[in-house]
């Protein structure tokens, strides 16, 4: 990817982060998609604020931190909190989630950071009295808050013609090394139970992103604002028998020029079950592919309300002779439990 002439010289892998230069002016609008994680299906607010809720008990809490390309430049590095809690409604199985995603994300040479605090409701109505079926809507909006480094940028200015001279000035209009804006997002989704005893579940899902276009250029230059972006999501949940059961999860998302699939699947086996118990624990195994780019394979376990997950991205794109096929290790954190057991029994909800 080419720099614009005297703009900042900043390494960046177009997938990754390269809309958050690209929306700050500092990279040709060519490429380039939000922030993301290799177990997108950990972080459900990032997704669709429409998959709020999707859970057992009555909040859940998770937290993701990301790795990216140690092995040959400076890391991106991104970490992720969100939190969901669920109140019923009355009598009947409708109920509202109210949630908090919280991003940090620090990338590139320049060290643009990038911090977001989003709010999330989710209303989830019922549509059948004998078996879970719901229809979503959820919004998430909020601040967001970017800045770079200004003593860590090297311009084509500072070239002397032989060599880097940081005695020139960079001959760059950058009027603040930080820029602040509101953000939305609105999503639609659908979850359904099926099969025998209605033990297998699935959920389809629609997000628009960036719905106000937020403006974010350290040029300040009123032009440049965030293309939306477009996600669709599936999930299902299948039972083979008692001890074991596959979800299979997909993305795929759409934001300017930039085009995103991933999808993959997780067979799970249920341990240390004791007569009249639930199981001890369960123990994921699974790969994804995010096409074009990485091989994912997961690793998780769960044990009661606590589950952790690692992956790792094994690079199978043109990077990965530079790469060495080395792409980001993710590790991931997820806690659900119960405060409210009168009111959770009314709220009939699938777990993936």
């Amino acid at each position: 990817m080419r720099m614009r002439a005297r703009h900042i010289r900043i390494f960046v892998i177009p997938f990754m982060s390269g809309s958050l230069l690209m929306g700050a002016g500092l990279l040709q609008p060519v490429f380039g998609q939000d922030i993301h994680f290799s177990q997108f299906f950990e972080a459900p607010l990032l997704r669709n604020p429409a998959l709020a809720g999707i859970f057992s008990g009555d909040y859940r809490v998770q937290t993701l931190f990301h790795d990216q390309w140690n092995s040959f430049t400076n890391a991106y590095r991104t970490g992720s909190l969100n939190g969901e809690y669920k109140i019923s409604i009355g009598k009947g199985s409708d109920y509202i989630t109210t949630g908090l995603q919280v991003i940090y994300d620090k990338a590139g040479t320049a060290a643009l950071q990038t911090t977001e605090l989003l709010p999330a409701l989710n209303y989830s109505k019922s549509l059948s009295n004998e078996k879970t079926m719901y229809l979503s809507f959820g919004v998430m909006g909020g601040l967001v808050e970017k800045s770079i480094d200004l003593s860590k940028v090297t311009t084509n200015s500072q070239y002397n013609g032989t060599a880097y001279d940081p005695a020139l000035p960079d001959g760059e209009t950058i009027l603040s090394p930080n820029v602040h804006y509101w953000d939305g997002s609105m999503g639609l989704s659908f979850n359904n139970s099926f099969g025998k005893d209605h033990a297998n579940t699935l959920f389809l899902g629609f997000a628009y992103h960036h719905l106000n276009r937020p403006k974010n250029s350290f040029y300040k230059n009123p032009t440049i604002e965030l293309d939306p972006k477009f996600v669709f999501s599936a999930g299902m949940k299948v039972n083979i028998n008692d001890q074991t059961f596959f979800t299979l999860q997909a993305d795929h998302s759409r934001q300017g020029p930039a085009r995103e699939t991933i999808g993959g699947a997780m067979y799970s086996v249920r341990l240390g079950e004791e007569a009249g118990q639930e199981s001890l624990y369960i123990l994921h195994l699974g790969a994804f592919l995010r096409w074009k780019d990485a091989l994912v394979p997961v690793l998780k376990l769960e044990t009661h309300s606590l589950s952790v997950a690692i992956s790792y991205d094994v690079n199978v794109s043109e990077l990965k002779t530079a790469s060495e096929g080395r792409g980001g290790f993710e590790l991931s954190l997820t806690y659900i439990g119960l405060l409210d057991h009168e009111s959770v029994k009314y709220m009939r909800s699938p777990r993936f």
